[in-house]
């Protein structure tokens, strides 16, 4: 068996997590099981105070916390939306995140929020547009941030890179991290028709921080991602595929919709522990 090589990153292993959903706080704070770090989402605390930042600062007391956001809009040609970077600086202040991510990708244009994450051609002058971005966002919060890779179900016919290249080559001439969801890449895999596994092995190992594992629906040809339901076995078989490739991550599971008890997450996340813990020990 090949020994698997653990990447060096600046960063901290935070073992598996779960993302912060209202549903879970009460649960979560008198039951956490194994449970071991939280992602919240950004935009659902850029409040000057109230009940949000009080539950936020009890999950801060038990909790390493990472925050995630979706409406940063790297990729877009508006104008950087410097007051929210600013919020997010004051929320990153305030709360001491582990990292802060968002999305590789746009939102809105002329000022309109699509409130979905809108997919890039992968051409030479959206990359240089896309690091450009990020290197003044990083400026502003005064440090690297991580991209998540999106699922999409169409392509641009003036692509030159893959999507893979293309989030490698930003996350290497940003110097910004990477974000892997893992349901993204199977997602687009079979919608779009190439190798996930060529996906991994197009990343830079140590710039990938973060898997999300999360559950998608059928739509006709189509993969869905929906991240409201359990994870299914195709996205476990990747998930081993990307911990042989890089290692030791930070992993959690991602469910916004139809959200389940507690328990029933937990048990997700304790089935990913397994796989990582019994493949990596194997590999040793």
């Amino acid at each position: 068996m090949k020994t698997i090589k653990q990447a060096s990153r600046e960063l901290p292993y935070l073992g598996f997590g779960l993302g912060l959903r209202v549903d879970h706080y009460e649960a979560l704070l008198d039951e956490p099981g194994q449970v071991e770090w939280l992602e919240i989402v950004s935009e659902n605390y850029l409040v000057p105070g109230g009940r949000p930042l009080r539950w936020l600062e009890r999950f801060r007391e038990r909790f390493p916390l990472v925050m995630h956001g979706v409406s940063m809009s790297i990729g877009g040609t508006d104008p950087l939306d410097l007051d929210y970077l600013d919020q997010l600086a004051a929320l990153a202040r305030h709360v001491q995140p582990a990292w802060i991510s968002d999305h590789l990708c746009w939102t809105g244009v002329a000022g309109v929020n699509l409130h979905d994450l809108m997919p890039l051609p992968y051409t030479e002058e959206a990359l240089a547009h896309v690091v450009d971005r990020v290197r003044r966002v990083q400026d502003r919060l005064g440090r690297r941030i991580l991209l998540e890779n999106v699922s999409s179900y169409i392509s641009f016919a003036q692509s030159q890179l893959t999507e893979w290249e293309f989030l490698a080559a930003v996350a290497e001439r940003a110097d910004s991290l990477i974000l892997l969801d893992i349901n993204n890449v199977h997602v687009s895999a079979h919608n779009h028709g190439f190798s996930a596994l060529d996906y991994l092995d197009g990343l830079p190992p140590a710039r990938v921080q973060q898997f999300h594992l999360a559950g998608h629906e059928q739509g006709g040809a189509l993969l869905i991602d929906t991240h409201d339901a359990p994870v299914v076995d195709a996205v476990w078989d990747l998930y081993l595929e990307a911990v042989r490739r890089f290692g030791r991550v930070s992993t959690m599971i991602e469910r916004d919709d139809h959200i389940p008890p507690l328990a029933e997450l937990r048990a997700e996340l304790d089935h990913a522990r397994m796989l990582a813990d019994a493949l990596l020990q194997e590999a040793a």
